[in-house]
């Protein structure tokens, strides 16, 4: 059964194009439009920010990808985010990550602590950041995100190819800056991604001394850190449970 560690078999036969299928008619364009018109598509026009940081495969830290969170912030201490793998028009949905405070991830159990990462390192480091926003605007948000923890869940693997979102979600992690290739971003991911934005994530870092960051973050999150071990997500069938009609 699928894994989130396993390369998915053979792609389904089209062009190439990512994903398979014809381009969009004029006539389905319409008709978006028009939807678009007469829908209030409330839980979407709540998403109030952007985020682009980097997250790494829980089961493997030597993947790692360049995110784009759009986030939603249902009340003071919750967040939920639909995560893009770019700010283009036709990026592609790979997965969802929810966002909690610090109050709320220490009343979690323990087992399910382990699934979450702290955001300080993030931020302090500058690889964290709000695209086209001015820093000074932005320093507020940074400061009450940064005892927060995230649990991410990639639903569309791109980095290895996947032209559909095949196989079992699996589950990222934040950079840590441990060591090198234990947690730390790929010095080309973060230049590329710079270049793109005009910004220096150094450069933000050193700005953002000012930045509280937790005295202890829980030791049950980032888990890997002290561990070395990661998360991956099997599928197996099991017999279902079946619905009577009657009480």
């Amino acid at each position: 059964m699928a894994s989130s560690d396993e390369t998915p078999g053979q792609m389904p036969p089209e062009d190439g194009s990512v994903p398979p299928g014809k381009a969009m008619s004029l006539a389905q364009q319409a008709v978006d439009k028009g939807t678009q018109m007469l829908q209030s598509l409330k839980p979407i026009k709540q998403m109030g920010q952007h985020v682009c940081t980097f997250a790494l495969y829980s089961h493997d830290l030597s993947r790692q990808i360049e995110t784009h969170h759009y986030a939603a912030r249902l009340n003071q201490d919750f967040l939920q985010c639909a995560v893009y793998d770019s700010d283009a028009s036709n990026a592609r949905l790979i997965g969802v990550e929810y966002i909690v405070s610090d109050k709320i991830f220490d009343t979690l159990p323990p087992e399910e602590q382990k699934l979450w990462h702290s955001h300080a390192y993030e931020i302090i480091s500058g690889l964290w950041v709000n695209p086209r926003v001015p820093e000074m605007v932005q320093k507020q948000e940074l400061q009450h995100l940064s005892p927060t923890y995230g649990k991410f869940w990639c639903t569309w693997q791109v980095d290895r190819g996947d032209r559909l979102p095949l196989g079992a979600p699996a589950l990222m992690v934040s950079p840590q800056g441990v060591s090198e290739g234990m947690g730390s971003v790929k010095p080309e991911l973060i230049r590329k991604r710079d270049e793109k934005y005009k910004i220096s994530s150094e450069e933000l870092g050193k700005s953002r001394v000012d930045v509280l960051v937790p005295e202890n973050i829980n030791p049950n999150a980032d888990y890997w850190v002290t561990t070395g071990k990661g998360f991956a997500v099997d599928v197996e069938q099991v017999e279902m449970k079946k619905h009577s009609p009657f009480p």
